[in-house]
This record gives C-alpha cells, structure tokens and sequence, in this order.
C-alpha cells in the first residue's frame, strides 16, 4: 500500500475522508480494526475478499483512518497488521466551507519510532 501510516501531523482530505466513510466496507473494516488485525483476519471477519478488502485499506489509509504496523518476524519477513487510527472524525462546516478534524489517539515513544520503522521499510 502506498501510504503506511498517519502521523499527528497528516491532514487528509475531506473527500478522502468522506469517499473512505461512505463505503459500506470500510466501515465493516473500521468497526473491526480496534485492535491491529492481519489482512487475512480482517478478510475472515468481514467477509470480503482479499482482493477487495486492500482496495478498502488503501482507501482508508489515503484518509489516514487506518495505519499500517509492521513486526518482524524471527523467521524472517514481517507481518502487517492493520488498526484504526483515530478516536474521531469531526466535519465542519463555516461560511460555506467545510472542513474536517481527526482526533487521533495518542502514540507512546516506542509506537512512534515503529512508525518511522515501518515507513522506512517502504522505502526500502
């Protein structure tokens, strides 16, 4: 996927957003992520096919509404879990211009620096 994760800084669009949270899936897909979940446990749970559900997450990711973490495994290779990443989305709207605000849940060090981890890894 092309963006891993949201930092406190992103600032999605207002379509993002709103384009991520008219689709019936990735608000099935939202309601599941509380807790981080691989691509195959979350295609189990909600019921969509693998193929269909990293559209989903793309499309969530690009609206900064999910993050991508990344672990490595002793084997080799790493495993992707996904998780929701915000407590809430606030659409505004003043003198004819709307805008959104996302309330995001606060990240301890070591979760921040396994973000910059994952990131790079993309790069890779």
């Amino acid at each position: 996927m092309g963006r891993s994760s949201a930092s406190s800084a992103d600032s999605p669009s207002l379509q993002a957003i709103l384009d991520a949270l008219d689709d019936a899936d990735c608000r099935t897909v939202l309601r599941e992520t509380a807790q981080p979940m691989t691509a195959t446990e979350l295609s189990t749970r909600c019921d969509i096919a693998q193929s269909t559900l990293y559209r989903k997450l793309e499309l969530l990711s690009d609206a900064s509404l999910v993050r991508e973490r990344d672990t490595i495994n002793p084997q080799g290779g790493r495993t992707t879990r996904y998780e929701r990443d915000f407590d809430n989305v606030m659409i505004s709207i003043e003198s004819d211009d709307f805008s959104v605000t996302v309330d995001r849940p606060s990240r301890k060090a070591d979760e921040r620096l396994a973000d910059i981890w994952s990131q790079m890894g993309d790069e890779l």
